[in-house]
This record gives structure tokens, sequence and C-alpha cells, in this order.
């Protein structure tokens, strides 16, 4: 008991450390990664707390379980309108792309370094996989057109699958497959994993949607569960899960959910929590005094893969989509990698390959560095290209939904966000489908009944009614007010033919 107590009280500081980090990283622009991993090194070997850890297979494991959440919350977090156009060059670049990728770097970590080939295709296959939270998280002060981050966003969420299939097949005892059957396993996984994702993502949106659980608390359980499940099935069916869990989730993040702003919130916090545990694990995994010996190594490495494959990657899979080089230049300096690079270094240490330690300390001095030098180094670059737009661009409405299941119809609740184009627009003004309306206002902690002249302001709370068959018209044209303001349906912006 005595031993038990002493470990919750560790585990309770390091995240309390670890959340107070998340407020570091934000101010300072570095990814939290950094932090998180620095943690991990300081409470471990060669560190202040001396801990001794060297399980590579439990990191594995865990490492596993946190990147399904971590997906999920990415998968939850991506606006199809955003990523649909942006899909093509997102798919070309996580397969194209991470062909060339793996092929440029690999070469270079074998002629460059003398690494043996098996050693130099692993390396080149595990820091293929981009990292979308490294990305975004400096990238935050510097809002990017939607088209760039559509395609980060949408080739984060899809090069894992590639990429874990190839660091897989080189980590096999014994001789490699030929190019041509790894391509066909990339294929048929990728394609397993597509459809299961897919399907159980529809599923599960159709029915959180017609079935109204007893408790508001249940619906963000049952939205993780339902992605879980997607990775599940896809593995068990020898499918890719990672594609899986990706699909499924943003098929549930688009389909307009009850109570969605608080699923969001939780997806989020279990996010944070699995890249806290995540990177705090393999920082502890990591001994010190052996990264030294692969420091340079990782440097020159890091060198070819960032200032040769990646911007080779972007430019040629990028071909036939006629980008701007502005964008492209944007691109391939945003390639950042992060948590996935180095648990797919897990995989050749648990597999027993010669010489996979090597290949986790290239690539885990690899991340570091150039996450040190690329992360705090995007925004200026978006900046210099004439990429960043205004964070003054009105943001969208948080809007839940609570299904009145006895009624047939819906409460809808949302505030009024500052940068809202909804401030000076009256109730009328709104023009609701018939079978809508604003029932009550809360405006400075006062709750009224808004009169059809009452005029809207930033903070204020609405709570709508809309009966079931306008509830997505009602919504649609909340958020269309919300963007566009009360010409909002002339303007091209959103429904305003239907009127209260």
């Amino acid at each position: 008991m005595h031993t038990l107590n002493e470990l919750l009280l560790v585990c309770s500081l390091v995240l309390l450390v670890a959340v107070a980090a998340v407020r570091v990283s934000s101010r300072s622009g570095l990814p939290s990664l950094l932090i998180y991993l620095g943690i991990g090194v300081a409470i471990g070997q060669d560190g202040i707390g001396n801990v001794v850890f060297d399980n590579a297979e439990l990191t594995q494991v865990i490492g596993y379980a946190a990147l399904v959440v971590i997906l999920a919350e990415g998968g939850l977090g991506t606006k199809w309108k955003e990523i649909r156009p942006a899909l093509p060059a997102a798919i070309m670049l996580s397969l194209v792309g991470v062909a060339i990728s793996v092929g440029v770097t690999a070469a270079g970590a074998h002629y460059l370094v003398g690494l043996e080939w098996r050693q130099a295709l692993l390396i080149g296959a595990v820091v293929s996989s981009t990292d979308a939270a490294a990305v975004f998280s400096v990238l935050r002060k510097v809002p990017l057109p939607s088209r760039i981050t559509g395609v980060l966003e949408a080739e984060s969420g899809f090069n894992d699958a590639p990429v874990v299939i190839l660091v897989v097949a080189f980590s096999t005892v014994g001789p490699v497959d030929d190019w041509y059957v790894l391509l066909g396993k990339i294929a048929l996984e990728l394609a397993i994993g597509a459809a299961i994702g897919l399907a159980v993502g529809f599923l599960g949106a159709y029915g959180l949607r017609h079935v109204a659980l007893p408790a508001s608390g249940l619906y963000p359980i049952a939205v993780m569960a339902i992605a879980i499940v997607a990775y599940a099935a896809g593995a068990m069916a020898h499918g890719s899960g990672f594609l899986a869990v990706y699909l499924a989730a943003m098929l549930l993040g688009n389909a307009k959910l009850p109570h969605w702003p608080a699923t969001r919130g939780f997806a989020d916090g279990l996010g944070w929590i699995a890249q806290i545990g995540m990177f705090v694990l393999l920082g502890l995994l990591v001994t010190p005094h052996e990264l030294v010996r692969d420091f340079w190594p990782a440097v020159v490495i890091g060198l070819v893969l960032t200032m040769v494959a990646r911007p080779l990657e972007v430019f040629l899979s990028l071909l036939p989509f006629r980008i701007p080089w502005q964008e492209q230049v944007l691109m391939s300096w945003a390639g950042l990698r992060g948590a996935v690079p180095i648990i797919l270094a897990t995989i050749p240490m648990v597999s027993g390959i010669e010489g996979s330690d090597r290949v986790f300390n290239i690539v885990f001095v690899l991340v570091v560095v150039y996450t040190l030098v690329q992360g705090p180094t995007l925004p200026w670059l978006a900046r210099k290209l004439d990429l960043g737009q205004s964070m003054e661009t009105a943001s969208d409405l948080g809007i839940e939904s609570a299904p009145l299941e006895k009624l047939r119809g819906h409460l809808l609740s949302f505030a009024i966000p500052p940068a809202s184009r909804m401030h000076g627009v009256e109730v009328s003004e709104l023009r609701l489908p018939s079978g809508a309306s604003v029932t009550l206002v809360v405006r400075d902690g006062r709750s009224f009944v808004p009169a059809p002249t009452t005029v809207l302001q930033h903070g204020d709370e609405l709570l709508v009614v809309a009966t079931d068959p306008v509830r997505d018209a009602a919504e649609a044209r909340l958020r269309a007010v919300a963007r566009g303001g009360k010409l909002a349906g002339w303007l091209g912006t959103g429904n305003g033919s239907a009127s209260h």
C-alpha cells in the first residue's frame, strides 16, 4: 500500500507539471512534446529521479493505445468541408510522398552515415510520418488558409497507416518482402481499414443521432468507444486500425451529434492525457549518455530528411495539383515529426532487430533537434510567405444540441464568440426556419426572453428550440449568420431563404 501511494503521488505530480507545461508551450511556441519528453528524461536514468526503465514492449503497447486516442481526437476535430478539397493532395503525400521520403532518407542514412540497409530503411520509414499535434501546436497564433491546414491535417491522419506497415515489414526477422508484395499489403490493409472505419463511423453516428442516451455525460464516452471499436475491428480484420479509427472519428465529428461541445472537450482532454503519458514514458525509455555517439548521425539524417526528402516529397506529390510555390515551401517546412516516429522506433527493438537500439536513439535525437529548429520558425515562415490569415476571422459557433425525445425536438445552445458577425443582429434578422425559435438569452449573468427586436451581442448565450424536421436547417442558418452577419443569405454564406 505504501508503494502504491508513492506511485500515485509521483504520477499525480508528473501530470500536474505536464499540464502546467501546456501553458508554457503555448506561450513559447515550442511543441509540447519537447517539454513532456524532457520531464521523462529528467526523472529517468541519468536524471534527477534516476528511474531505470527499459521495457520497450510495454512502451510500444502504451504508445499504440495513446496513438489511437490521439488519432480519434484528431479525427473528431477534422472539418470535412476543409479537408475535402485537399483530400487528393493529402492521399498523394501519404502514399507517393511516403515512398519518396523513405527512399531518399534511407539512401542518405546508408551512404552518408554508413548504416546497413535494413537499419537505413527502418529509419527512413520511421521518420516519414508527420505529426499533426506538433504542427498545429506552433501554428495556433498564425491561422493558415484552409487548403494548407486541410492538406497537413489529412496527411498526418493518413500517413501513419502505410508507415506502420513498412516499419513492421522491415522489422521482420529474415529477408524483407519484395517491393511489389509490400505495395500489395499496403493497398489491402488500407482498403480494409478504410472500409471498416467508414462503416463503423456511419453506423455509430446514425445510432447516436437516433437513440437518446439517459445522461448527457454518456455521449462523449460513447463517441470515443465507437472510435476505439473501429481501430479494434480494423486491426482484427488485418487492416489498418489507425486509418479506421481516424476515418470513423472524422465521420462522427462531422455528424452533428448531440452534446457535441462537451464531447469535443472530453476528447481533447483525453488527447492531452494520452500525449503527456506517452511522451513521459518515451523520455523514460531513453538513456541520455547513449545519445552522444548518435547525435551527429541524427543531425546528418535529419538534414537529408528536412532539406532534401521532404521538399522533394512535397514537390513531386503535389505536381498534378498546381499548388503555389509558397504553400509548397511551407508544407515542406511543416513536416514536423512527433510522437509517432519515436513509438514506431520501438517496433524493431521489440522484434530484436540488430542495431535497433541505435535506430531508436537516432530517431529520438532527430525528432528533438529538428522540432527545436522547425517549431519556433514555422509562424515566422508563414508570415514571410504571406500565408498567415488575420486572427479577426469570424470563428464558427460551438452549438450544443440536446435531443428532446418525447417532444420530437432539439434544444440548441451556444455562446456568441468575440469575432462572430452575429453581434449587432436582431433576433428577427436571424430568419430561422419555421419550427425554430430563440427562447432565452443569457447576458451578463441575467436571463430574459428576447423580443424580435432584441439586438444580440458578443458573449450572449442563446437557447434555441427547434422541431426535429428543421433542426439541421436551424443550425446551418445560425452558423451562416455567425460567419456572414444579417446578410448571410444574400452573400452566399448560408441558407437565408427560410424565414421565421
